[in-house]
């Protein structure tokens, strides 16, 4: 059983990076991330909005805004792992052929396409990290430090989100087997329901939405300040987050059991 699951994680390894596409995804990944976090960072200044006048801003927390469109690249890397194989790569009847035991091939492609977006995700998280240090002290802010528990539980938890991103979309993109399908289904999920809270006037609806939207849970993990503001705990968050990734991989992974190649 260790040697079968051995090939096919090696397997899976070179499938993933022999296309072309993930190289150029995982570096527009980090370096989309990065970028907008620094340009975000660039644009916070402490004497506009001082303490005294009752700001008092997550910069860890805005370091970090370039989430909002790396993770793009992991839903895009995600779903053409799966999806390529079932189109251009066609590479899904080789995989089982020398992988018979179909829930053996799921587990290699989820741990191996889940590793890749955990260690680009490390490394992008690190850079903002670094970048906050350079940057921030110069705006009037203190720099961040991994000393500081809230500090390390955004950033550790800001990896994993990225984890739990990639897992819903392997998920979708198993269940729906194409890929502008299952890229726009991701999406969606993530950016529409922050967009119809904010059109919602009912508070307790308006709260309600926020706990349930994927992204708006899962990114509470990186608040460090003002948490009793947030519709859910920072674990909480994250938490409903991965609900959905389970949910993903179950159906995902259902319908790859159950359907012809």
């Amino acid at each position: 059983m260790t040697r079968v699951s051995a090939r096919a994680l090696r397997a899976e390894w070179t499938k993933l990076r022999s296309v072309r596409s993930t190289a150029w995804l995982l570096f527009g990944f980090v370096g989309a991330t990065l970028a907008l976090s620094t340009m975000v960072m660039l644009t916070l200044d402490a004497t506009r909005c001082p303490l005294a006048a009752g700001c008092d801003e997550d910069t860890v927390r805005l370091s970090m805004t370039g989430v909002y469109i790396g993770q793009v690249a992991i839903t895009a890397l995600a779903v053409l792992a799966v999806c390529g194989e079932y189109g251009s790569n066609g590479t899904i009847m080789p995989t089982l052929c020398a992988t018979p035991a179909r829930w053996r091939a799921l587990a290699a492609k989820v741990l191996v396409v889940i590793a890749a977006t955990i260690g680009a995700g490390a490394l992008a998280i690190a850079g903002t990290f670094l970048m906050s240090r350079l940057i921030l002290p110069d705006h009037g802010y203190a720099a961040p430090s991994v000393a500081d528990t809230a500090t390390a539980r955004a950033l550790g938890g800001t990896v994993l989100y990225f984890g739990l991103i990639a897992a819903i979309s392997l998920g979708i993109a198993y269940a729906v087997r194409d890929t502008a399908v299952s890229i726009a289904t991701v999406l969606g999920l993530l950016y529409v329901l922050p967009i119809v809270a904010t059109l919602v006037n009912n508070d307790t609806w308006r709260r309600w939405i926020l706990r349930l939207a994927p992204m708006t849970a899962g990114l509470s993990i990186q608040a460090t300040k003002h948490l009793e503001s947030l519709p859910l705990n920072p674990w909480q968050g994250l938490g409903v987050l991965a609900a959905y990734g389970a949910v993903a991989m179950l159906v995902g992974g259902l319908m790859f059991r159950l359907r012809d190649a």
